[in-house]
């Protein structure tokens, strides 16, 4: 694509982990991309210049997904510098393993806001702003189909994003745009690796029937790939990505 006819993607929670793989996938792939972050500047900063040092559109725009004051924002801050919004990849999230008996109304309300009021808020905005032809791809989580203990709050936070994801597909009738969501299984990410020991990761690895861990291109290859014209039939769908772990 040339630089006056790139579609423009945000990504959210983009600076680091699977979010900054797919900005960076997405660049390649021809999109000029709003690296969305809310608090690691300096990172969103070093890859938007790796990222026109490569030659491509890109562009850091801080915004808190919990806040629809913020996403109207990052929406205003990309069609100002980019253009109008084609793709919107709902990657911000958090993850705090805990059984739900241990949760402080602090932690349920945090996981709830930017799991899914973050989801409800980018789908809201993109429901006027996003071009007709567009495509959207939410973050559920495989742990929904597991229902492991320690992540009772996480995965709910998660099935509501596979209901909005579902039902926002069909309330965009006559717009062709897609709505569909990427559930990753464990993948060897900082959000996944963080407070696991050496033991539970190697445990998490022999899961899948494939015995690994994914990677963050994994995700990034199959939001790209709901992202691009060979996705075109797949609308509303919930896509697990973990290796054929449930």
């Amino acid at each position: 694509m040339t630089a006056q006819a790139a579609k423009v993607a945000i990504v959210t929670g983009a600076s680091r982990g699977i979010g900054a793989v797919i900005a960076r996938q997405l660049a390649e792939d021809g999109y000029a991309v709003a690296i969305n972050y809310a608090s690691s500047a300096e990172e969103a900063s070093r890859l938007v210049v790796e990222l026109r040092q490569a030659g491509h559109q890109a562009i850091a725009v801080k915004a808190d997904v919990a806040s629809a004051a913020d996403v109207r924002w990052l929406f205003d801050e990309t069609e100002k510098q980019l253009g109008r919004v084609d793709v919107l990849i709902n990657n911000a999230g958090i993850l705090k393993v805990l059984p739900l008996a241990q949760h402080s109304d602090e932690l349920y309300e945090q996981t709830f806001a930017v799991n899914t009021r973050g989801t409800f808020n980018t789908l809201r905005e993109a429901a006027t702003r996003l071009n007709d032809g567009g495509c959207i791809v939410n973050f559920s989580s495989s742990t929904v189909g597991l229902n492991l203990p320690g992540y009772a709050v996480y995965i709910a936070s998660k099935a509501a994003v596979e209901s909005l994801t579902q039902v926002f597909a069909k309330e965009l009738r006559g717009r062709n745009i897609r709505v569909n969501a990427v559930a990753p299984g464990p993948v060897a990410s900082e959000l996944f690796l963080q407070g696991k020991s050496e033991e539970q990761i190697r445990n998490f690895a022999k899961m899948p029937p494939l015995e690994r861990l994914g990677q963050p291109q994994d995700i990034a290859s199959v939001v790209a790939f709901l992202a691009s014209p060979a996705a075109a039939w797949v609308n509303g769908q919930i896509l697990r990505a973990n290796g054929g772990l449930v």
